[in-house]
């Protein structure tokens, strides 16, 4: 499964969050999530809070007052829960979803949808 990492930190927490949860490297709903996830300073750092690799299972932090995202970070959650099970709330359309993002962050929901339904990035995309 190729992809496109943003930075090779972002190639190095993937793998590692690969291994934590001992994802099937097929699993392309989990990569989705973790591609996100790792991909985002932000969301990495508040990776505990998103999803528990002990039960393999993503967690109810999007009104958790013990943790703090932005509209971004929301969004990008909100579609790597939905690119991981179907999850979704009001706020889960594709603009609510996308237009609270920057550019690098576009990209990498952009590649986890590709991730997520098997489909090969460009060829300049892939590391």
């Amino acid at each position: 499964m190729g992809k496109h990492f943003v930075s090779s930190s972002h190639k190095e927490r993937f793998i590692s969050m690969m291994i934590e949860d001992d994802m099937s490297p097929s699993d392309s709903e989990r990569a989705s999530l973790f591609y996100i996830i790792t991909g985002n300073d932000d969301l990495y750092r508040k990776r505990r809070f998103i999803y528990d690799p002990s039960e393999h299972c993503i967690r109810d932090c999007l009104d958790d007052a013990n943790v703090d995202f932005s509209l971004g970070m929301r969004s990008l959650i909100r579609l790597g829960f939905n690119l991981y099970n179907g999850w979704s709330d009001r706020y889960t359309t594709p603009m609510s979803l996308l237009d609270s993002l920057d550019s690098r962050n576009l990209l990498l929901a952009g590649n986890a949808i590709m991730i997520r339904f098997n489909r090969s990035l460009p060829a300049e995309f892939v590391d």
